[in-house]
């Protein structure tokens, strides 16, 4: 059985959401870039202004901000096969208001987000990537999610984060879990215990 490269499992990947011409796939991988990050390096810091997506072929990171108080909110984590990235701040060219954080030692492959929108008014399968990946990460999948948040109790999200993300409990610190719920760890040791 042949195993597949890292590029390999990228182009994957970005298949699942349109089909690719041997060409765009051709000027996309040019700009990939394959880069190690360490258990704590940051992939963004709040403050910088974020060029670059990244996609995960291996490890996990966290995204957060660090409120007025001191206290760390994770709006977000990335795991393998995913796209990591600031992506408002990289939209509005400002810096960001996030911390892109590895939680794990990490394997990436990153490109230049301004090289990438070039490639989109070049090869019409890339921007169909692009929007396609939009619409389901950015609308279709947030739109829920920012419901719950307001709405839910503090045992619906934790059970909601267990569906959605049935690997990630075994990787995450009991703090990790409890700031991207949006609550404190000891009502996160609660609700398992009534489990």
């Amino acid at each position: 059985m042949m195993v597949e490269t890292e590029m390999e499992v990228f182009f994957k990947k970005v298949r699942q959401y349109t089909q690719l011409t041997q060409e765009a796939e051709a000027a996309w991988a040019k700009l990939l870039v394959r880069k190690v990050y360490k258990k704590n390096d940051f992939l963004i810091s709040e403050g910088q202004v974020p060029r670059k997506v990244s996609f995960i072929t291996e490890g996990l990171f966290s995204q957060y901000f660090t409120a007025s108080d001191g206290n760390v909110v994770i709006k977000k984590f990335f795991m393998e096969s995913q796209f990591a990235a600031s992506v408002v701040a990289m939209l509005k060219k400002e810096p960001s208001i996030f911390t892109i954080k590895a939680l794990e030692n990490s394997v990436v492959w990153e490109y230049d987000f301004a090289q990438f929108k070039k490639l989109t008014l070049e090869y019409e399968d890339i921007a169909a990537f692009y929007i396609s990946y939009m619409e389901l990460h950015w609308i279709i999948e947030k739109e829920p999610l920012e419901i719950s948040f307001r709405y839910d109790t503090a045992s619906v999200k934790y059970a909601h984060f267990l569906r959605s993300h049935p690997a990630l409990e075994d990787r995450l610190k009991q703090h990790e879990i409890a700031s991207y719920l949006g609550i404190t760890p000891t009502q996160l040791s609660r609700i398992r215990s009534q489990k």
